[in-house]
């Protein structure tokens, strides 16, 4: 059994984290929607010297276009790592072309130097700081702008 077959088992093992559900497009289109409003919030928010801020919606508008394919193939989740490891399965087998880089971005990724986008959307939403290193929060913007496009050009063909 592969490591994500492992983790989603045990995801499903408790309604709490994750769910089969019958298939929502409703929902699947109302979450990558919701992942573009939270990219034009990123700006916003970068333009007003919001940038603790930014981070974390660049995050979610990466989490909200995962929430809309696990919609999209029957899945209902509460938690974070749940819906990661969910979406990491599909691509394992094969339900979606999406990079595993991608997703694994979301999760942990060398390309942003110190930490990956939910670590930095915790230090920044949970913690004291406001301002974060230009480069980092580019890098994670152009991504999660990105990654939000290959999620809505991969819904649309599914």
């Amino acid at each position: 059994m592969s490591k994500n077959k492992s983790r989603l088992d045990w995801c499903l093992s408790n309604e709490n984290r994750l769910k089969r559900i019958p298939i929502n497009n409703l929902k699947s289109k109302e979450h990558i929607e919701k992942a573009k409003h939270n990219l034009l919030a990123v700006d916003f928010n970068i333009k007003g010297g919001f940038n603790d801020w930014a981070v974390s919606q660049a995050y979610y508008a990466m989490y909200h276009g995962l929430l809309a394919i696990l919609y999209k193939f029957g899945y209902e989740s509460k938690n974070h790592e749940c819906t990661i490891s969910a979406v990491e399965h599909l691509i394992d087998t094969k339900k979606i072309k999406l990079d595993i880089e991608d997703v694994m971005f979301i999760r942990t990724t060398e390309q942003m130097k110190m930490q990956d986008a939910k670590s930095l959307r915790e230090e920044f939403q949970y913690g004291t700081r406001t301002d974060i290193d230009k480069e980092i929060l580019n890098s994670l913007v152009k991504r999660a702008k990105e990654i939000v496009e290959k999620i809505e050009f991969v819904l649309s063909g599914s």
